[in-house]
């Protein structure tokens, strides 16, 4: 890890960063439009994910997968579930329809349900059932209508969850393949509305090129952890966050800022005494190699940090983080105290894990249930409160514009 001072960042460090590979994704992207389940079988076979005859999971594999996982992942996975859910339903209930009528003008918005969405689940270097949980539970306490879900090298675990969660189609694909598969669709995969998941900067560049043929949530690349801590958190809890988020993928990033030189130097004598051991070391050597520790000088240059980098998962374990939440305003999700560690919000708290990255957060927060909602508006104006007031100022307005066939409209509904 490179440690540096406050004085030593530059730009670079807060700069979004481009996805690479943008054209090989155009024109994957392009010839599944054309081509379809034959192009995504083809492509799927070259990126290493099998010879794929039948591209969806059956109801008999589904029912085979959940018999061969076990009732400790299961009664796990339904755990989950259920936080996600009681989350989920709190969040919906802060938008509901309005409906106002003065003066002859009623006005009003509808929250309305998408009709069809497609969850991007990665399962390249892992299964991430987890990820199936924070797309589907979501999606379908707004009531959307068919949730399908796409993952590659799909296993018994992922299968699973996508069953407990309530997912209604599953298919075996992933990559940039699976992106187009769902926005275009093909004979065997439906069209969506909106995509959501996680993914690699790939799959990142491919929901970029797709978005306007459909909705995306965010772009959401490699995962990244920004901690800020002092002497009094725990310097083990430090190093095995850091190495959590590390091991996802050698692009991603993890961030320590803190106050206290000694404690930067007992996390990294701890993150080389995890890595002896770690099954993930291939992976999370890569990324923690590149991550970077931070010395402030107090804990205001750190939220300042925070700010201006917007990171997807922001850790604060120092003394009296209380007093500090508010002056915090860019990050995906925010963890608190030693305790919130990040890998809790991953699976099971109850918060959603599909978070903004690379900067993102300073315009959007992660997915939740208002993401498969539509704020839709209505109106309906007697014929008195057009002709007494709205079709002067309207006609007036237009006239400014110079559009003229707009102040016609206005003009006769003035005298009729």
């Amino acid at each position: 890890m490179k440690l540096i001072k406050y004085s030593e960042l530059s730009e670079d460090f807060y700069k979004y960063q481009e996805f690479e590979g943008i054209e090989s994704v155009s024109a994957i992207i392009s010839d599944v439009k054309n081509r379809g389940d034959v192009a995504i079988k083809e492509y799927s076979k070259k990126f290493g994910d099998g010879e794929l005859t039948q591209l969806e999971v059956s109801q008999e594999e589904i029912e085979k997968a959940y018999e061969e996982t076990s009732e400790e992942i299961k009664n796990s996975l339904k755990q989950a579930i259920e936080n996600v859910r009681n989350f989920a339903e709190a969040q919906l209930s802060v938008i509901k329809d309005i409906e106002t009528n003065a003066n002859g003008i009623k006005l009003g918005h509808k929250v309305i349900p998408l009709e069809k969405i497609g969850a991007y689940v990665p399962g390249g270097n892992y299964p991430l059932p987890s990820s199936v949980i924070m797309s589907v539970i979501p999606a379908k306490v707004a009531g959307v209508k068919e949730v399908i879900v796409c993952s590659p090298k799909i296993q018994p675990a992922t299968i699973t969850a996508c069953k407990l969660a309530g997912a209604d189609r599953i298919f075996r694909i992933g990559g940039v393949q699976a992106i187009a598969g769902m926005a275009y669709g093909t004979k065997t995969i439906p069209k969506v509305d909106k995509i959501t998941g996680p993914g690699n900067k790939y799959v990142t560049a491919a929901k970029k090129e797709v978005y306007g043929v459909c909705g995306i949530d965010f772009l959401a690349g490699p995962s990244e952890v920004m901690i800020i801590a002092d002497e009094t958190a725990n310097s083990s809890f430090v190093a095995a966050d850091m190495l959590a988020q590390c091991e996802h993928d050698p692009d991603a990033r993890a961030y320590l800022i803190t106050t206290s030189k000694k404690f930067a130097d007992d996390v990294i004598n701890k993150v080389d005494e995890f890595l002896e051991n770690l099954e993930t070391k291939e992976i999370a050597s890569i990324s923690i190699s590149k991550s970077i520790i931070i010395i402030v000088e107090n804990i205001e240059q750190a939220i300042e940090i925070a700010n201006k980098k917007a990171p997807e998962h922001l850790e604060i374990c120092y003394e009296s983080t209380e007093k500090d939440i508010d002056k915090y305003t860019n990050y995906g999700s925010l963890f608190i105290g030693n305790y919130s560690a990040e890998v809790l919000g991953d699976y099971c708290s109850g918060t959603n894990h599909i978070l903004p990255t690379n900067g993102v957060a300073r315009y959007t927060g992660g997915l939740s249930t208002l993401d498969f909602v539509k704020v839709q508006t209505y109106q309906q104006i007697s014929k008195e409160a057009a002709q007494n007031n709205l079709c002067k100022v309207a006609s007036n307005l237009a006239n400014t514009e110079g559009l003229m066939a707009h102040k016609l409209s206005a003009d006769l509904r003035k005298k009729i």
